[in-house]
């Protein structure tokens, strides 16, 4: 009898919450893949590494702030799964987003930095089924009021949070706070213009800090003339990426403040020849780390 009721015990237990690997308070840095990692490692003082999954997470302190910073894998799942277990398993304050990303508002440049107010998500769609006269979905979501690319219409996002019943989301916002110390910085003069000291790698331009707008993030890389106009005239995004709208949802989830920073590294599809992300991918990581290491050096705490 005791056994059974030892048996029933284990069955019916409640799993214990995740253990925190650090109770101290921390700007939580995601980065996507190394050349992003790399741009910030380097800024960390009195770093120390532990791991979650596998993978590392250095802390320690950037411009005398106490933070983390972990390198999530590229794209959306990646994103989301480590936003969860680092709000998860570490006392995070804030989440900010550093990398690359193309760019597809056209009055923006290679070596530009975003700073979107809001992220939404593009490759979140119907896939209809042709009919006469076109394609037409099976039903109809919030977001299929918007503009179709041939057979894919976009669609909003359910979900919800502690202080908000479940409702649709075309974008997620960024945290009011974070954007108001975001537009009080004067980065730019500080960015860099060339990847070395080759000519061929020196952009024409000084680049620039552009603070407000959207962004648009989705699971595909994106280098195509053609849906980079069609994703600029429908959604007004500045810029466009596969990780920060993933991470702004999982933020808005566990509502956690969040702020996305990234740098273009190529044009997504409207570069003059080839994709300049391998040329330029260093330079735009860079320059995201910059502007990051002056933010935080303004966070209060």
């Amino acid at each position: 009898m005791k056994f059974l009721l030892a048996l029933v015990g284990l069955l019916t237990a409640t799993p214990a919450l995740a253990q925190k690997l650090d109770e101290q308070p921390r700007t939580a840095i995601m980065t996507a893949f190394p050349p992003e990692h790399a741009a910030l490692v380097g800024r960390i003082e009195q770093p120390r590494t532990v791991r979650v999954n596998g993978v590392p997470v250095t802390l320690g302190q950037m411009a005398g702030k106490p933070v983390l910073l972990v390198e999530s894998g590229v794209s959306m799942v990646n994103a989301a799964m480590t936003t969860q277990w680092l709000v998860d398993r570490f006392a995070v304050k804030r989440i900010l987003f550093s990398g690359i990303a193309g760019g597809i508002d056209p009055s923006l440049h290679i070596g530009d930095v975003v700073v979107a107010a809001d992220w939404g998500q593009f490759m979140e769609s119907t896939i209809a089924r042709e009919a006469p006269g076109g394609y037409a979905p099976i039903f109809r979501t919030p977001g299929n009021d918007l503009p179709n690319y041939g057979m894919i219409f976009p669609r909003d996002v359910e979900v919800g949070n502690e202080a908000e019943a479940k409702s649709w989301h075309r974008a997620f916002p960024a945290d009011p706070a974070l954007l108001t110390i975001a537009r009080a910085l004067s980065s730019s003069e500080s960015l860099a213009r060339c990847a070395d000291a080759a000519a061929a790698k020196c952009l024409p331009h000084q680049p620039s800090l552009h603070v407000g707008g959207r962004g648009i993030s989705g699971p595909a890389f994106m280098d195509n003339a053609a849906y980079r106009q069609y994703l600029f005239a429908t959604f007004q995004a500045q810029v466009l990426d596969m990780e920060s709208a993933a991470v702004a949802q999982v933020a808005y989830a566990n509502r956690v403040p969040f702020l996305a920073f990234r740098s273009l590294s190529d044009l997504a599809g409207g570069d003059a020849e080839q994709n300049q992300m391998s040329v330029f991918m260093a330079l735009a990581s860079a320059n995201s780390a910059r502007v990051v290491q002056d933010f935080v050096a303004r966070l209060p705490d």
